[in-house]
């Protein structure tokens, strides 16, 4: 299955079970955010790099989305 076939399974038990578009999107923001921390360890420098955003816009999401090092 790609990745493209998982998230569709995903969104669609999501909207079947009305969650709401910013909120879906906060999850996802989250989850994607902290599964990318835990594999670099915590070190935003290396996940922002590799996720190719700034490392002040991941400060400042994760701030926002209140994710901690992990």
């Amino acid at each position: 299955m790609t990745i493209h076939q998982k998230l569709e399974a995903v969104i669609k038990e999501m909207i079947d079970k009305e969650v709401r578009y910013r909120e879906a999107l906060r999850e996802f923001e989250r989850i994607y955010l902290e599964m990318a921390m835990k594999k670099y360890k915590g070190n935003k420098t290396l996940v922002a790099k590799a996720l190719g955003i700034h490392r002040n816009t991941l400060h400042s999401r994760a701030k926002t989305l209140k994710i901690s090092k992990k």
